[in-house]
């Protein structure tokens, strides 16, 4: 009965609870129902308003566009302080174009205070809600101005509406009731406008200027009309010039309008009027100044990504092309603010590609996200970089070094008595006089005098300068051509910043340098920045001039002075490596180091293929052989970076001697040297005589490279496969060898073809008649690289152009073709060069980018770039033709010849092994040494046992003659001829046997 009683109640529990949630839910629908209606009949009735409001603004604007009656300005108030109120930017676009023009209309009535629509900030009920509704239309109009693209006609008109409407309101010159009695409001008015500008300013005015500069001037033309440019530029300056130059809109101004690409040359072509308003203001100056704090130079950085931070950079330096007075005074500021600037674009660059980096055309590799929307504008602020090491610019900046007058010296100075080697001797010393005598009427030759105290403020000016053209060059990396052309355009820069530099210390030139290495002080680093950018330009301009230039005119340099520079990075170098700071040279150090050794090795080539430096000028006398070949065998860091970098301070015939034993070591951890527990693996081959080349071809390019290099037995058979007499110690090998290499190199197999002149070997370019003449100059490869190995010489006198490339030299970013050209067709050399000095309009020839050439009776056009026979050559492509030619001479016409040529020398000879040697230096490695007979030297080894039988071939009266030193030069090379079988002798024949004093 009790479980009854509790059950009811539960239930009459339930549907209380029951119903009052659903009188809750009844109470929340009607709530809901309400408010849903509500909110219906307010919008349904804002809709109604909107609609009735834009009616009305529509038959105002109508009403006014018939043209009636004038507006009054209170109208004009009322009407836009409705469709403010209901304005949307889509719907209300066209309307709030009408009132604009509305209001400028009001403001061009003449003589009629009630209609000008600035009327109404005089009265005293109005003022505030006048000044607010300007403030608000004027900042709709910047907001439109975001969104509009100037290189569209309809949208270029609408710049020009919402340009001219805040010129209008912004500043009063233009406001006709302050004209007369109204002149005593104009304070008021200015406060007024003031006031409006510092709106706009924190509502970011100057942001809505850079995207509408940036959208109508970052492209190849600009989509800015003029009276728009005008315009903008009057609006940015506004500001700046109302807060007296305040450091607040100074750096607003320098990030949102100084960084638009190019904006400064857009001004100077569209607006120049512009310019003499920046130049009234001083505002290169101040900006210069106000950079010139670090902090607030690297806070505008900061703010700018690297591209917009080089466009700043690049404005800044058109404006001080424009202004010389302010750059001459200011040097200092304006030096350090764009050291500063490329420093901070610096950090960001990169030396290859990742997924972190994107490209930039000016800067290569960045590491900061870049707006690929500039780069149409690239070339404009290449051109305005372009200032920063033209002409005038330089003459400003290095003035202190150009003002100096090298020393004149009227008197023919006494040319030294030189050694020069046969090949050059007599015209070369005679040009050598020629030159020297003409060099030294002008002025004495630059040698390190000391003197110049380094912490002079002279001194501090010019390091200063030079690391600004030093931190361009690693800044802006893909125009660094560019830049070394403008820095080596005046002929006497060069020379005077040389004497410049011998000059410093107490005692000049190396000492000094070598003491900065040491010094981690930032005087240290400038110095050093000064004689890297002097090598680094240097070098660049000995290497764009050809060999007339260099010997006969002489620009920038005389040859005597191209010595004593020589000798002096020769010595610096050397310290370097000897002293251990390569080893452990990281960053600027190492930057140094190859800016220094480029220079040296550039001189040290031009020397080589033509001689200007007395003989023994790159050895180092207080190097030791000995104690260099010792440390080589510890694997001393210091000897490998020697043979490395500069192995040509070591005496050719211990570079041979150190070549002889690198084959000899490989030879011995091959296993092909006989020893008393081993034989040697040897090949067999068996040769026709009457076949000799093809049978060798067809046995030997088989052999493995292991093979090849190993002991090779010749047998010779006649054409009835019958035996010769005669066993190969070598000697049947040697002649087999020797054959092969005469009937290969023989010009009439037309594999090889001779230079003009004096009749070297180079790849024929017409070889590919040969069937399998790629596989030919392969086997030519291992063939001369098998002479080599076993130290056999073989009268194969080569091209050097041709040398220069087994020595891989042509991979060098400082190798020129035109520099190489006379070693294959000097006259055509000559006919090329008088291209490059031709005065008048090189176009009247009638050349093009092309090579016509007679193959085989037929003439075949070379285009030297794809389309090259329809590109005229004109004077401002010339050097390119003249660069694109001789690369296509020795190049292009027998590049796959060459390849396989190399590929096979290189299979018997590696890279590294002959890369102490200079291209004649491998000549007389392959060849032989054409020199003089040492005949104490010779009746010496008369001595030694290990010459004997070679002496037992000489006939006893011919050997007395030498061994008495009666002989002449005719017995000499019968001589020669027994021992050798060659008119010259082996290159470091007598240490190979070893002489008694090695």
């Amino acid at each position: 009965m009790f479980s009854a009683s509790q059950s009811s109640k539960a239930q009459f529990l339930d549907k209380a609870r029951q119903a009052r949630e659903e009188r809750r839910e009844l109470k929340e629908r009607e709530r809901a129902t309400v408010q849903i209606q509500a909110l219906i009949r307010r919008f349904l009735c804002r809709c109604r308003l909107q609609r009735e409001i834009r009616r009305e603004v529509e038959d105002f604007f109508g009403a006014n566009e018939s043209g009636s009656s004038k507006r009054s300005a209170l109208s004009i108030f009322r009407i836009a302080r409705k469709l403010l109120f209901v304005f949307n930017h889509k719907e209300d676009k066209e309307r709030f174009e009408k009132l604009c023009r509305c209001i400028l209309n009001s403001m061009d009535v003449e003589n009629e205070p009630k209609v000008w629509y600035v009327s109404l900030a005089l009265s005293k009920d109005l003022t505030l809600l006048w000044i607010k509704q300007i403030k608000d239309i004027l900042w709709f109009c910047c907001e439109f101005l975001k969104q509009l693209k100037p290189d569209i006609l309809q949208d270029s008109r609408l710049v020009s509406l919402h340009l001219t409407m805040l010129v209008t309101f912004t500043d009063t010159s233009m406001w006709k009731i302050l004209r007369g009695k109204g002149e005593t409001l104009r304070p008021a008015m200015n406060h007024i406008c003031a006031n409006i500008m510092g709106h706009l300013n924190q509502k970011g005015f100057y942001s809505v200027l850079q995207i509408l500069l940036t959208n109508g001037l970052a492209r190849s033309r600009p989509s800015l009309s003029k009276g728009s440019l005008t315009a903008i530029f009057s609006l940015a300056l506004r500001p700046v010039v109302a807060a007296q130059f305040s450091d607040n809109l100074l750096r607003l101004f320098l990030i949102h309008i100084m960084s638009v690409p190019a904006i400064m040359t857009h001004l100077a072509t569209l607006t120049p009027e512009r310019l003499a308003v920046i130049e009234s203001h001083d505002l290169f100056r101040k900006f210069i100044l106000f950079l010139s704090r670090e902090a607030q130079c690297r806070d505008v950085c900061v703010c700018l990504e690297g591209s917009h931070t080089l466009c700043l950079l690049g404005n800044l330096v058109y404006l001080g092309s424009l202004n010389d007075k302010v750059l001459e005074e200011e040097t200092a500021h304006f030096v350090g603010v764009l050291i500063h600037m490329l420093s901070y674009c610096q950090k960001y660059v990169s030396q290859k590609k990742s997924n972190l980096t994107h490209w930039h055309p000016v800067l290569g590799w960045f590491s900061q996200t870049v707006d690929y929307g500039l780069n149409e504008s690239m070339p404009l602020l290449t051109k305005q970089l372009q200032h920063l090491w033209g002409v005038h610019m330089i003459r400003i900046l290095f003035s202190d070094v150009l003002s100096k007058k090298l020393l004149e010296n009227q008197e023919i100075a006494q040319l030294p008595t030189q050694p020069v080697s046969p090949q050059n001797s007599l015209p070369m010393k005679n040009l050598l006089k020629r030159a020297f005598q003409k060099s030294a009427s002008v002025r004495n030759i630059l040698k390190p005098v000391g003197g110049k105290r380094v912490d002079s403020a002279e001194v501090q000016k010019v390091c200063s300068i030079c690391v600004l053209y030093q931190t361009t060059l690693t800044t802006l990396t893909q125009i660094r051509l560019q830049i070394l052309t403008g820095l080596t355009y005046l002929d006497d820069l060069l020379p005077k910043l040389w004497a410049f530099i011998c000059e410093l210390g107490p005692q000049g030139g190396l000492k000094l340098f070598l003491e900065c290495l040491n010094n981690d002080t930032e005087e240290s680093k400038r110095l050093l920045a000064m004689l890297m950018l002097f090598c680094d330009c240097s070098r660049h301009l000995i290497t764009i001039l050809d060999d007339i230039e260099v010997y006969e005119e002489q620009i920038s340099f005389k040859l005597e002075e191209l010595v004593t520079i020589s000798s002096f990075l020769n010595s610096f170098v050397f310290k370097m490596i000897w002293d251990g700071i390569v080893e452990n040279a990281r960053g600027e150090t190492l930057e140094l180091f190859h800016s220094v050794h480029g220079w040296l090795m550039v001189l040290y080539e031009r020397d080589c293929r033509r001689r200007f430096a007395p003989e023994d000028h790159w050895l180092r006398k207080d190097l030791k052989p000995s104690v260099l070949f010792q440390e080589l065998d510890k694997d001393k860091k210091r000897a490998q970076l020697l043979l490395q970098y500069i192995p040509h301070v070591i005496p050719h015939k211990n570079r041979v001697l150190l070549f002889r034993n690198m084959v000899t070591k490989e030879k011995e951890k091959l296993g092909l040297v006989e020893t008393s527990s081993a034989s040697p693996h040897v090949t067999h081959i068996t040769i026709r005589r009457s076949r000799m080349l093809e049978d060798g071809y067809e046995q030997l390019r088989q052999l493995s490279q292991n093979a090849m290099k190993g002991v090779i037995r010749v047998k010779f058979v006649n054409d009835l496969g019958v035996d010769e007499a005669g066993i190969d110690q070598d000697g049947v090998f040697k002649e087999f060898l020797e054959e092969i290499i005469k009937k290969v190199f023989d010009p009439a197999l037309n594999l090889f073809k001779t230079t003009s002149g004096d009749e070297r070997l180079y790849p024929s370019p017409t070889s590919y008649i040969h069937e399998n003449y790629l596989q030919l100059f392969e086997f030519v490869g291992k063939m001369l690289g098998k002479a080599v190995y076993e130290g056999i010489v073989v009268d194969v006198p080569f091209a050097s152009f041709f040398l220069s490339q087994l020595l891989g030299h042509h991979h060098s970013v400082f190798y020129s073709s035109v520099d190489e050209l006379p070693s294959l067709d000097s006259e055509f050399y000559k006919n090329l060069t008088s291209i490059k000095r031709y005065d008048g309009d090189i176009s009247d020839l009638g050349l093009t980018l092309s090579y016509d050439e007679d193959v085989m009776g037929q003439l075949v056009c070379h285009e030297l770039v794809p389309g090259g026979k329809t590109i005229p050559v004109t004077n401002e492509n010339k050097i390119s033709y003249i660069h694109l030619m001789a690369h296509f001479r020795m190049h292009t016409q027998i590049k796959s010849q060459t390849a396989a040529l190399i590929s096979g020398f290189r299979s018997i000879i590696k890279p590294e092994w002959i890369r102490m040697f200079s291209a004649p230096e491998l000549q007389r490695l392959i060849s032989g040494d054409n020199a003089e007979i040492d005949l104490e030297d010779l009746k010496s080894r008369q001595k030694g046992m290990e010459l004997k039988n070679m002496f037992l071939k000489v006939p006893s009266k011919r050997w007395w003659g030498l061994s008495t030193g009666r002989v002449n030069p005719d017995s000499w090379q019968k001589t020669h001829g027994v021992l050798w079988g060659l008119p010259w002798e082996p290159p470091g024949h007598y240490l190979a046997v070893g002489h008694p004093s090695q």
